[in-house]
């Protein structure tokens, strides 16, 4: 799904998230173009240390979990200022 996103949106950050049975499950993907600003595995990570959790993967695709679904919303709304502070 994220490599789809990349390839409809171009140029792109992607960070999708969901929450089953109390777990939070994180993607991020990050077009190539800008993996030399952001990488996927840092953002993902910094999210996923919010929710309770870890993880990490290549520059242009990585996952994580975590345990705390109630800061899910906040940490999500972090990523937009993380983001800009890279680019």
């Amino acid at each position: 799904m994220v490599d789809d996103l990349k390839n409809q949106l171009g140029s792109t950050i992607v960070v999708l998230a969901t929450v089953a049975d109390g777990k939070v499950s994180l993607i991020a993907g990050v077009s190539k173009d800008v993996t030399d600003r952001v990488k996927a595995g840092e953002l993902v990570g910094m999210v996923a240390q919010q929710v309770g959790g870890k993880g990490g993967g290549r520059p242009d695709m990585a996952q994580a979990g975590g345990t705390d679904a109630s800061a899910l919303p906040a940490a999500l709304a972090s990523v937009k200022g993380w983001v800009s502070a890279k680019l």
